[in-house]
């Protein structure tokens, strides 16, 4: 099985730009999509983005749409979620996740899941 580990984590204002890092201390990524989650206090957790590892489908969430942009390293068995123009709502703490197959936004339907990295954007 996958163990997600996700890095990259951190402060920055508004207007700026992180990526962060998901790889995997198991198994490899191969036949698994990989999503991004996030949490705000006192929020559900919520669909960032996704991508198969078969042939780089992707998907994102209206709210992130145009500003982040997921993508996969297969050498490095790792994959990475440049986020830009960050916003003080994309405050979170992100969770890399991971699930066989097909893309799902639900959070439920991940089965491996990061501990996950803070986010803070200042305005």
């Amino acid at each position: 099985q996958v163990q997600p580990v996700e890095s990259g984590g951190g402060l920055v204002q508004a207007g700026g730009s992180l990526r962060l890092s998901c790889a995997t201390s198991g198994r490899t990524f191969r036949r698994y999509t990989v999503g991004w989650f996030r949490q705000a206090p006192g929020k559900e957790r919520e669909f960032v983005a996704a991508i198969t590892w078969s042939d780089g489908s992707t998907y994102y969430a209206d709210s992130v749409k145009g500003r982040f942009t997921i993508s996969r390293d297969n050498a490095k068995n790792t994959v990475y979620l440049q986020m830009n123009s960050l916003k003080p709502e994309d405050t979170a703490v992100y969770y890399c996740a991971a699930r066989l197959y097909s893309i799902v936004i639900v959070a439920g339907a991940y089965d491996y899941w990061g501990q996950g990295t803070q986010i803070t954007v200042s305005s």
